[in-house]
């Protein structure tokens, strides 16, 4: 471009200029001296606004270059900041969604360690009681087989040892003791309970035959003896034969005697002769010698009755005694075959219970031993 400029100045004249025909001496070669100069300064002036331009113009946009990249840049670090915002949400919901877990977990097994020492508190307490109760049982049993020891020396069902059973004397003979009575609901039946390994003498002039239906139950409840009345065995002497023969006239107090049997906390005592001086005892007495506390009827009353600890006492008639006597020789011979202490063949056993129901039967329709 420059050699192109420099062409088209020394083809047209410069403008402005005189140009001269008759060069004089000395001077000759100035006026073209002068144009060349002034041609050179206009083409390295334009050439160095051309540059300037080109520059203003690469600047520009190197400007806007730079600028559209770094806003790119700028939209890439907004984004991978904002994904990075989530990612910190997402973290910290989940720290706290553990440390909330961590707390429940911690709080869970703090409970269940409280209450597996509760539970071994308990348990512990309730093996501690049982340990008691079953050492007190023990006890009773050893007292009750030293008594019936004695019974089965000095006694027999068909000779009964009237020192040892005071209830089979007579009024004039009777003696009052205080604090004596079958408490726990004994009888005279536990001789024959005790005696059981003895065999029994055969009953003259009597036939049985063992019925199919009483005995199954009777045998499904020897598999596994309780005293809980709903089996089908004690269930049916309930309400054949315990209900009936505890249905007194006064129900209120019928209810009582029969839960105080069931709990073997029933104790009966013979009542102090006429003859004897008056005994003062501290705890109310119901009805009274001349009138039954569960008949209501006025009877003799030769004994009377306290149920539990209640202090109560309340005077039954003979009758009355003999169907509360039969009950309880019932219960009390079931107990002994529930712990163990009857050794018999099953069906001896059988024909026992039928004996004692057939008491509570005979008791119920008013048939009682002269000697009540």
């Amino acid at each position: 471009s420059q050699a192109n400029f420099e062409e088209d100045s020394q083809k047209q004249p410069a403008v402005g200029h005189w140009k001269t025909l008759m060069p004089s001496k000395g001077s000759k070669e100035e006026p073209e001296t002068g144009c060349q100069d002034a041609g050179g300064a206009d083409e390295t002036q334009s050439t160095e606004q051309l540059n300037v331009s080109r520059l203003r113009s690469s600047s520009v946009e190197i400007r806007e270059k730079g600028s559209e990249f770094l806003k790119e840049e700028l939209h890439k670090a907004q984004k991978e900041l904002k994904l990075k915002d989530k990612e910190c949400e997402r973290l910290s919901k989940v720290r706290e969604q553990l440390e909330q877990e961590l707390e429940e977990l911690t709080a869970s097994l703090f409970e269940e360690a409280h209450k597996m020492v509760r539970e071994a508190n308990t348990k512990q307490a309730a093996s501690e009681k049982q340990l008691r109760e079953a050492r007190g049982k023990i006890d009773m049993l050893q007292a009750e087989v030293t008594a019936l020891k004695t019974l089965v020396i000095t006694s027999t069902p068909s000779s009964p040892n009237r020192e040892l059973h005071p209830q089979l004397q007579s009024p004039s003979k009777a003696v009052f003791r205080k604090g004596h009575g079958r408490n726990k609901s004994t009888s005279s039946a536990m001789v024959s309970a005790a005696s059981q390994n003895v065999t029994p003498e055969p009953v003259s002039h009597e036939r049985k035959e063992v019925d199919s239906i009483l005995f199954a139950e009777f045998q499904a409840w020897k598999e596994s003896p309780t005293l809980d009345k709903s089996c089908s065995f004690l269930d049916r002497i309930y309400r054949e034969d315990v209900g009936p023969c505890l249905d007194f006239t006064k129900q209120e107090l019928s209810e009582l005697v029969r839960v105080a049997v069931e709990q073997n906390t029933l104790t009966i005592e013979p009542v102090a002769s006429q003859t004897l001086p008056v005994v003062k005892v501290s705890a109310e007495e119901c009805g009274g010698p001349k009138k039954c506390a569960l008949s209501g009827l006025p009877r003799t009353c030769k004994h009377r009755i306290m149920l539990g600890d209640s202090g109560n006492y309340y005077y039954i008639s003979p009758s009355c005694r003999a169907r509360i006597t039969a009950v309880c020789n019932f219960f009390t011979y079931i107990r002994y075959i529930q712990q163990g202490l009857v050794r018999q063949d099953v069906e001896l056993m059988y024909w026992e219970v039928m004996r004692l129901r057939r008491e509570m039967s005979l008791a119920k329709l008013g048939f009682y031993p002269s000697e009540m």
